[in-house]
């Protein structure tokens, strides 16, 4: 019981009512922001393709 008691105390205690988002979300979200900007960012180049 003592091992599950030091486990449970490794974040400050300002920090143990805060949810964190799974960590798989914060890629699929960083891939979805990486592609926006290089849409925006190469638009011109991406559009040109296609006529």
């Amino acid at each position: 019981m003592s091992k599950e008691n030091k486990n449970e105390e490794l974040r400050p205690t300002k920090m143990r009512g805060v949810v964190f988002p799974k960590a798989k979300y914060g890629v699929i979200l960083a891939v979805i922001i990486i592609i926006v900007v290089n849409i925006i960012y190469y638009k011109e180049t991406i559009f040109s393709f296609f006529k």
